[in-house]
């Protein structure tokens, strides 16, 4: 599922460690409502160019893994003839197939599974798969194991596609914003006084971060060499406090059902917060750029 980060999240990750944690059921529990509220959008036009450069068509077919509520699976299905997302959490998958209904969307299909569990979860005749997509999902994974298994689930010079965050801070606005930013540090700094002084994540701790060096996986398990492609960034975004509540409840490492029966006492303490910094109850925010990294299976 994915993990979309705020700037604030993005300046503060430690990519390079191993994160020393294993996955559980509960990484996600009671986020998927607040997914698409809280998370700032991949920049516009993503899926036109992830498609070109992917070399998609409308006979190609794609699995999303870690889909999640279905943001980048939903994008993708117009322009080919099926999207097969997956994700382990059974409320990402319900708020995804009900996204897709909503919006008319018939070529999409739904795992609840682990890419650890492919190629056996994988309905009869969905495979071979001309992309694999993952949207800021794949460092929740065993990496090696699921870039092997999908080495042999894409066609020959199929596509692995890597979606995120551009990591560099946005260039400083040429003019003030309308409004303040989100306090994200000081609602991290909130979390930490409510869960302790370590990320939490599921039943365990990312006492390093997630992992990165995404490229020397891709790299040992036989892949090509990559493709970047930046995609810019839409205009700035006015941010109610509802929306900064429902970022916090999307992340894992605040995930609702860690706060347990004090998780009504944090929501007033964030919101006090948000007050404090915006009385008129509005933020400005500039969403990240997205990076797309394309690398091949052999042909």
């Amino acid at each position: 599922m994915p993990e979309r980060r705020s700037q604030g999240e993005r300046q503060g990750q430690n990519p390079g460690q191993g994160h020393g944690w294993e996955w559980d059921e509960s990484l996600f529990r009671g986020s998927a409502p607040f997914y698409r509220k809280g998370r700032l959008p991949y920049a516009p036009g993503l899926a036109d160019r992830l498609v070109a450069a992917a070399g998609l068509d409308g006979d190609s077919r794609v699995i999303d893994i870690g889909c999640g509520p279905g943001v980048l699976a939903l994008d993708l299905a117009p322009f080919v003839a099926a999207v097969l997302g997956l994700d382990p959490d059974p409320e990402m998958l319900a708020e995804a197939a009900r996204r897709a209904a909503a919006a008319g969307l018939a070529n999409l299909a739904w795992v609840q599974a682990r890419a650890e569990d492919l190629p056996a979860a994988l309905p009869a005749g969905s495979a071979p798969f001309h992309a694999a997509t993952f949207g800021q999902s794949f460092h929740w994974m065993d990496r090696p194991r699921v870039a092997a298994i999908l080495r042999d689930l894409l066609v020959p010079g199929g596509a692995f596609v890597h979606v995120a965050d551009v990591k560099e801070p946005p260039a400083p606005p040429s003019a003030p914003p309308p409004a303040p930013t989100p306090p994200y540090a000081a609602v991290e700094d909130l979390v930490r006084r409510y869960l302790g002084p370590v990320r939490r994540a599921g039943q365990g701790t990312l006492p390093h971060g997630t992992p990165g060096g995404e490229a020397a996986v891709l790299h040992a398990a036989g892949y090509g060499a990559p493709e970047r492609i930046v995609v810019p960034a839409g205009p700035p975004l006015v941010r109610a406090p509802d929306d900064i509540v429902a970022w916090a409840w999307s992340r894992s490492g605040s995930a609702p059902h860690l706060f347990g029966e004090r998780r009504e006492a944090f929501e007033a303490d964030l919101r006090r917060l948000l007050s404090e910094v915006a009385p008129d109850d509005s933020f400005a925010e500039q969403p990240p750029d997205t990076e797309i990294v394309i690398w091949r299976t052999p042909r």
